[in-house]
C-alpha cells in the first residue's frame, strides 16, 4: 500500500496537470490505511480531530546561493507533503521527523523541505515562488498558510541621495534620502561625521517621514557631514556625503556713549561707535549692513584762566606784631580747564615798625632747634650707612640661609608679568596688555628670551661668592624622620646649565668639583650627517653625577630624566639629547610605515647606567581607537634600523608607555630611537597642526597668504615658526588640529568669503590640493599652500575671509581670519616674541618632584615582599601603570622605575596630590598588614602637607628679606 502510495505521489507530483485527480487517489488509497493504523494505535476515540498545525510555513529570503529550510508541524499526522506553486514536491525530497504526545498519545509529524535559489529563478509565474503544507488524518487534510520565497538583494545606486546645503541659524534643514532597491525594502539610518544621528536622544531631529532627516531648528553643532546609510540582510550602501553648514549673520551691538569733542576749544566733532559681535559672523554668515561709526557735531567751550581780585583792607596787628591781608582768584574765576592765579593769596605784614625785639629772639631759638635737629639726622643716617657697609665685608666669612627648595624637590613658584592672556602671537588683538596681571608657574627653572636677544647666562647671574657655605634646614626633611643637615659648598660647579652652553670641566685634571671621573660625550655620526645636510639639529646637553637629572629639548616635546643613583658614585658624564631633522631612515622598504615622532638621539654611546632612564619623546599619532601598529625602532652602528618592541607587546629589555601625544620610554642602551606606525584600518589617523600667516607684498596692494600643514609636533612646527621669523610673518588665526585619515583621500585647502569689492583673487587659486601621500608621508616636513590677494585700492585696510582645510570624506578644520592691513607694517613688531626656554639642563633634587628622602621611604616600604606577593605590583596599579609588569619585576627596585616612569608622566604638573592619593588607596586594601599600613599612612599625609610647608618657608623667607 504504501510502495503503491509513493509511486503515485511521484507520478503526480512530476506532472501537474494531474494534480487535482492525484490528491483524490492518494485519499482513496490512504484511507483505509489511515483508518488501519488508527485501530491498531488505539486511536478510535479521536476519529473526529482534523489535522491542527503547531508550525505552518514562514516567508523566507535567499542571501546569495544560500539554500533555505521550510518546516511544517500538524497534530495528529499521518503524512505531509509540500506543495509549491501548485506542483507536489517530490516525497524523496521531504525530510519527516515523528513522535507520540504523552499526554493525548496523537502522533505529532513535522517535515522540512529545502527551496534553492535555482529553484526560485526557474520559475515564471505572476506572483512570487510560493510553498504550503497539507496534511492528512484519518479523518480529512488540513493546509497550511503559504509562505513566500523569495531572493534578497539590493541595489548599489541610491533613488535620490542628499544634498549638501548651507541654513541660517534656527533654520529647517531637511535632508532627503531614498534608498536604493532591494528585497526585502533597506532600512535607512543617518551618519553624521561617522557617527549615528539618533533622534531618540535629540529631539530636535527626525529620521522618521519617508527616510529623510529633518532637524527643526539648526544649530552651530549640526553643521557637520552628512551620510545616508541604506541596509538590509544582504548588504549596506552608503550615499555621498552632504555638508551642511549652519551660518549666522552678523548684528550690530549697541552703540557705546559718545566720545569727548575733539577740540578743547570751540566746534569739533564727537563719535560713537559700534561693532559686528551681536552676533559675529561665522560659517559664512552676512556681514552688518550700515554704519560702524557715527559722528556729530560738539561745541567746547574755551578755557577760561583765572585773575585776582583787589586785596582786602590789612587786618588788626596780632600779638605776634603781625597784620594780613588776602585777595581772591575771583577776577575772573578760572573755567573750563583755564589755570589758576599766579601768587599768593595772603600777604602779611609788620605792624610795629620792627619793634617787636621778643620776636626776633623767639625765631632765632627756632632757628638753632632745627639745626640741632637737622645734624643729628644725619649723623645717624652716617651710622646707619657705616654699619651696613661694615656688615656686607663680614658677609664675605660666611651666612646661613634656610632653603625651603628641598620642600618641593627643587620646584619654586616665580611670578612673570604677562602681557596678555591670550596667545601672544595673534596680531591685531582686541585685548589690550594689561601689565598688572601676574601669573604663576611652577615647574623648571625658566627664563623668558625675547625677540630672540641672549640673555646673560645663569652661571653668570647666580655665580655664589668665594668659599660661600650654605646650610639648609629643611622643616620638611625633619618630618620624614631625616634629622641630619645638609651643607652644600659653591665651590661645586652650578647645577643648571643654560641652552648650549657646556660647562667648563676645571681642576683635578678634568674632574667636576675636584672629585670623581669626568666623561666627555663624543659627537654622533648622526650629528655628523646632520650638519652635513645643512639641517641643525636641536641638541642640548648637560654634565650629571650620581644625583641625577633631566634634560629637555626647549619646545620640542622631548626630555630625558636620569634617576637618583643611576650613575655611579664620584663619577660624572656629559648628556646630550638631540633631535634629528634630517630625511628619515627608519621606514621600511614596504612603504607601509610611517613616522609618527622626531629620530631622538641620547648619548654618550659609552655610557653605563645602573637602571633605565625615562626618555619623553612627542608624536602625531591617534591613539583613541585601536587602529594602529606601532613600533619602537633604534638605530645601529652600521645606520640600520632594528625593532625594539611594539608598543602592546610584553617585552623585559624596554619599557613603552604610550600618552596621547607624547611616548615615555624607559631605555637603558644608549642611542637613536624614533616611532614608525602602520596603519592597520583606514580609521588610524594622526594629527596635522594647520597655521596661517600673512604679510604684505612690497608693492603694498598684493596680501600674501600661507598655510601651514605639519604633523602635529612641537619641534616640527618650530621650524615653520623659524621660516615666517625670516619672512616677517604674522599669525593670522590660532593653530588648530585636524585629524587626518588613513582613507587615501587627498586634502584640500580654500580660501572662502573674500570681500568682493574690496579684495580680488586670482582665477582658478582659490582651492588647492595636497595628495593623500603628501600629507600620509610627510616625515615632519611643512606643507605648505599660498593665496595671493590684492586690493583694489589703498584704503582697503580692513581683510576677513575664511581658511578651509579638509580631507575628502574626512574631518574639517575652519581657520578664521580677521586682520586690519597697515601700510607701515614692515617696522611693526613681528609675532615671534614669544617666550623661550634657556634654562634645559636641571641635576640634583631640584628635577624632581618626589623628595629623595620620600623616594628611599616609597620604595623600601613597597619592594618588600609580603603574603601577598609584591607591593610594588600594587603600587604599579594604582598608579595606572598596570602593563608589562614582567618588566619591573626584572630590575633590581621595581619601585625606584615605577616612580620614574611616573616622573616623566607628570613633568608638567608639579602637585604630588596623585601620588599620595595612591598611597592612600593602597593603605586601605592592605589594612591586613599594620607596619606597611602606618609607613604608607605616614608617607601619605607628608606628602600633601609640603605645599603649605613651602607657602610658610617662603613667606618667612620674605618676611627676612623685608
Amino acid at each position: 500500500m504504501q510502495e503503491r502510495s509513493a509511486v503515485m505521489m511521484g507520478r503526480f507530483g512530476n506532472k501537474g496537470r494531474y494534480s487535482c485527480f492525484g490528491f483524490i487517489v492518494v485519499l482513496v488509497l490512504l484511507l483505509p490505511y489511515a483508518m488501519a493504523r488508527g485501530s491498531r494505535d488505539g486511536l478510535s476515540a479521536m476519529s473526529g480531530t482534523l489535522p491542527h498545525f503547531l508550525q505552518e510555513p514562514d516567508d523566507a529570503y535567499i542571501v546569495k546561493s544560500n539554500p533555505i529550510k521550510l518546516r511544517c508541524r500538524a497534530r495528529p499526522a499521518l503524512q505531509i507533503f509540500f506543495k509549491c506553486n501548485g506542483e507536489w514536491v517530490h516525497q524523496n525530497q521531504h525530510t519527516s521527523l515523528e513522535h507520540t504526545e504523552l499526554g493525548t498519545g496523537l502522533k505529532i509529524r513535522e517535515v522540512m523541505i529545502n527551496v534553492s535559489r535555482q529553484q526560485v529563478e526557474d520559475f515564471h509565474g505572476p506572483e512570487d515562488y510560493w510553498c504550503l503544507c497539507v496534511a492528512w488524518s484519518h479523518l480529512g487534510t488540513s493546509k497550511s498558510r503559504k509562505a513566500t520565497v523569495r531572493i534578497a538583494y539590493l541595489r548599489k545606486n541610491f533613488e535620490q541621495e542628499p544634498q549638501g546645503m548651507e541654513v541660517p541659524i534656527n533654520g529647517m534643514i531637511v535632508l532627503h534620502c531614498r534608498p536604493p532597491e532591494g528585497v526585502p525594502a533597506a532600512e535607512v539610518e543617518w551618519l553624521k561625521n561617522e557617527e549615528l544621528v539618533s533622534s531618540l536622544e535629540d529631539l530636535n531631529i527626525d529620521t522618521r517621514a519617508d527616510h529623510n532627516l529633518i532637524i527643526n531648528e539648526a544649530r552651530l553643532s549640526d553643521s557637520g557631514n552628512y551620510t545616508c546609510l541604506a541596509s538590509n540582510i544582504v548588504a549596506r550602501r552608503r550615499s555621498a556625503t552632504a555638508t551642511v553648514i549652519v551660518f549666522v549673520n552678523g548684528g550690530w551691538s549697541s552703540w557705546t556713549d559718545w566720545s569727548e569733542c575733539n577740540v578743547r576749544c570751540g566746534r569739533g566733532v564727537q563719535k560713537r561707535t559700534r561693532t559686528c559681535t551681536n552676533p559675529a559672523p561665522l560659517n559664512g554668515g552676512a556681514f552688518c549692513e550700515g554704519m560702524s561709526v557715527q559722528k556729530s557735531t560738539c561745541t567746547s567751550p574755551c578755557p577760561v584762566d583765572g585773575g585776582w581780585a583787589e586785596w582786602t583792607m590789612w587786618s588788626v596787628c596780632s600779638s605776634e606784631c603781625e597784620r594780613q591781608r588776602t585777595r581772591e582768584c575771583t577776577d575772573p574765576e578760572p573755567k573750563h580747564g583755564g589755570r589758576l592765579c599766579d601768587g599768593a593769596a595772603l600777604d602779611t605784614d609788620n605792624c610795629t615798625g620792627d619793634l617787636c625785639i621778643q620776636a626776633d629772639m623767639e625765631s632765632s631759638n627756632d632757628v638753632a632747634l632745627y639745626s640741632g635737629l637737622a645734624a643729628g639726622l644725619v649723623t645717624v643716617v652716617v651710622l646707619i650707612i657705616a654699619v651696613t657697609l661694615y656688615r656686607r665685608n663680614q658677609s664675605e666669612y660666611g651666612v646661613d640661609v634656610i632653603d625651603s627648595s628641598a620642600l618641593t624637590g627643587g620646584f619654586q613658584s616665580f611670578s612673570f608679568k604677562s602681557a596678555r592672556q591670550g596667545n601672544p602671537l595673534l596680531m591685531n588683538s582686541s585685548m589690550q596688555p594689561d601689565l598688572t596681571v601676574s601669573r604663576t608657574y611652577t615647574g623648571p627653572i625658566c627664563y623668558p628670551d625675547s625677540m630672540e636677544k641672549e640673555l646673560i647666562p645663569e652661571p653668570a647671574l647666580f655665580d655664589p661668592l668665594p668659599d660661600l657655605k650654605v646650610k639648609v634646614h629643611s622643616s620638611f626633611m625633619v618630618s620624614l624622620g631625616v634629622s641630619e643637615r645638609a651643607e652644600y659648598h659653591a665651590k661645586a660647579p652650578s647645577q643648571t646649565f643654560p641652552r648650549g652652553v657646556v660647562q667648563e670641566i676645571g681642576g683635578g685634571g678634568g674632574t667636576l668639583g675636584g672629585r670623581g671621573k669626568s666623561q666627555l660625550a663624543p659627537i654622533q655620526p648622526a650629528l655628523v650627517s646632520s650638519m652635513m645636510t645643512g639641517k641643525r639639529p636641536l641638541r642640548t646637553s648637560g654634565v650629571f653625577g650620581h644625583g641625577g637629572g633631566r634634560l629637555v629639548v626647549p619646545n620640542a616635546g622631548v626630555s630625558l630624566l636620569v634617576p637618583h643613583g643611576a650613575i655611579e658614585e664620584d663619577t660624572t658624564w656629559e648628556l646630550y639629547v638631540s633631535i634629528t631633522q634630517q630625511d628619515s631612515s627608519a621606514l621600511s622598504d614596504e612603504g607601509q610605515e610611517i613616522l609618527l615622532s622626531p629620530e631622538v638621539t641620547y648619548g654618550p654611546p659609552g655610557l653605563t647606567l645602573s637602571c633605565p632612564v625615562a626618555l619623553t619623546v612627542a608624536h602625531c599619532a591617534d591613539v583613541s581607537s585601536e587602529d594602529w601598529n606601532i613600533k619602537l625602532k633604534r638605530q645601529t652602528q652600521d645606520n640600520s634600523w632594528e625593532d625594539v618592541m611594539t608598543v602592546e607587546e610584553e617585552s623585559t629589555s624596554c619599557y613603552c608607555l604610550l600618552d596621547t601625544q607624547c611616548c615615555h620610554l624607559l631605555v637603558e642602551r644608549p642611542g637613536c630611537y624614533a616611532l614608525v606606525g602602520e596603519a592597520l584600518t583606514q580609521a588610524a589617523g594622526k594629527r596635522l597642526r594647520l597655521a596661517a600667516f600673512g604679510n604684505m607684498e612690497p608693492n603694498f596692494l598684493n596680501y600674501s597668504i600661507r598655510v601651514y600643514c605639519v604633523d602635529d609636533m612641537p619641534h616640527a612646527f618650530q621650524e615653520v615658526v623659524s621660516v615666517e621669523r625670516s619672512r616677517g610673518g604674522r599669525l593670522l588665526e590660532e593653530p588648530k588640529t585636524l585629524l587626518f585619515r588613513a582613507n587615501s583621500f587627498s586634502l584640500q585647502v580654500s580660501i572662502q568669503d573674500i570681500p568682493q569689492f574690496l579684495w580680488s583673487i586670482k582665477p582658478f587659486t582659490t582651492c588647492q590640493e595636497f595628495s593623500f601621500s603628501q600629507v600620509w608621508c610627510s616625515s615632519q616636513s611643512p606643507l605648505q599652500c599660498a593665496f595671493s590677494l590684492e586690493r583694489y585700492s589703498p584704503a582697503a585696510n580692513q581683510l576677513s575671509c575664511k581658511i578651509s582645510v579638509r580631507q575628502v570624506k574626512g574631518h574639517e578644520q575652519i581657520l578664521q581670519v580677521y586682520t586690519t592691513i597697515a601700510e607701515n607694517e614692515k617696522d611693526t613688531v613681528p609675532f615671534f616674541t614669544q617666550s623661550d626656554c634657556t634654562i634645559t639642563s636641571q641635576t640634583g633634587s631640584r628635577a624632581f618632584k618626589i623628595p629623595l628622602s620620600i623616594r628611599q621611604r616609597i620604595c623600601a616600604t613597597f619592594d618588600t615582599a609580603n603574603a601577598k606577593g609584591k607591593d610594588w605590583q600594587l603600587l604599579a596599579q594604582k598608579l595606572h601603570i598596570d602593563r608589562n609588569l614582567g618588566y619591573f619585576a626584572c630590575q633590581t627596585s621595581p619601585s625606584a622605575v615605577i616612580l620614574s616612569l611616573w616622573e616623566a608622566q607628570h613633568q608638567e604638573r608639579g602637585d604630588l596630590d596623585s601620588l599620595a592619593s595612591a598611597l592612600e588607596e593602597i593603605s586601605k586594601v592592605q589594612s591586613k598588614h599594620s607596619t606597611s599600613v602606618d609607613t604608607l599612612d605616614r608617607i601619605s599625609k607628608t606628602i600633601p602637607s609640603s605645599n603649605s610647608t613651602m607657602n610658610r618657608s617662603s613667606e618667612e623667607l620674605d618676611a627676612n628679606h623685608t
